[in-house]
């Protein structure tokens, strides 16, 4: 496995693509091995980036806080033949200050948009910067972050990139939690209420609670809602009357840590 930190040693390894490369913050889980074991059914080569984004951190958030676990990445991504590793310093990818930014436009300042601006620009400008340096001739986005896989698809739709989207399933634990690197935030209490999202999720999704009532259950739960919302799948717009293909999407604080998850229905 090579591992690139810098961008002349990641273009001295294209010659082990074309690659199809998953695009991390690290702090790896079994749900971002589904996603680059998925990557390995579409192409001969996959690559791995490790980059916690701070343009994509609000000041107020964990930026400084969130795990860094270089090593046992490094031998989990090894152990799953992962045949390039790039994990730049935050100055390879930005040498100076990044004034040019990617705006995603109104799909990006809905749902977490509203309650983390400027949270798609620096998702989009860091994602379009991992293509043009890989330049994979695909890329995996889990589901879990239903809009950021959205939105990436947009961008490159719009942009007429050459880079297939790979969509890959949420991995759950086995009472519901979606896999996600801040459950390790979670208390001992926190961790056993953590499911209650998810059920809430699936209520919508079945028919047996409205959007406004799956919100007031985790409100009166103690939780903080920001929203709990059905949306089209196809573009994230509100549903009319008697359309399917649809997707509930939720995202709520429990104590300090927010967690956001998504059924399709």
């Amino acid at each position: 496995m090579k591992i690139a930190r810098d961008l002349p040693t990641l273009r001295a390894a294209a010659a082990l693509g074309p690659f199809v490369l998953v695009p991390t913050m690290g702090n790896l889980h079994a749900g971002h091995v589904s996603l680059v074991r998925l990557a390995r059914r579409h192409g001969r080569a996959v690559a791995v980036s490790i980059f916690v984004n701070r343009l994509q951190f609000a000041p107020s958030e964990d930026f400084e806080r969130y795990p860094r676990t270089f090593d046992d990445d490094r031998r989990l991504l090894d152990a799953e033949g992962v045949e390039l590793v790039f994990a730049p310093a935050e100055n390879v990818l930005y040498p100076q200050a990044q004034t040019v930014m990617v705006h995603p436009g109104p799909l990006g300042e809905e749902l977490e948009g509203r309650f983390r601006p400027g949270f798609f620009n620096g998702v989009s400008t860091v994602v379009l910067k991992l293509f043009n340096a890989v330049q994979p001739a695909a890329a995996v986005f889990g589901k879990k972050d239903y809009q950021q896989l959205a939105v990436v698809r947009e961008m490159v739709r719009q942009l007429d990139l050459p880079i297939e989207i790979i969509a890959g399933e949420t991995v759950r634990e086995t009472d519901g939690l979606a896999m996600s690197s801040r459950n390790a935030y979670l208390s001992a209490a926190e961790r056993v209420e953590a499911p209650r999202l998810q059920r809430v999720l699936q209520a919508v999704s079945i028919g047996k609670a409205t959007s406004r009532e799956a919100f007031d259950e985790l409100a009166a739960a103690g939780w903080n809602p920001d929203y709990v919302e059905v949306r089209r799948r196809a573009d994230l717009k509100a549903p009319r009357a008697g359309e399917r293909e649809l997707v509930v999407l939720g995202a709520a604080r429990l104590g300090r840590t927010r967690l956001i998850d998504n059924l399709e229905f």
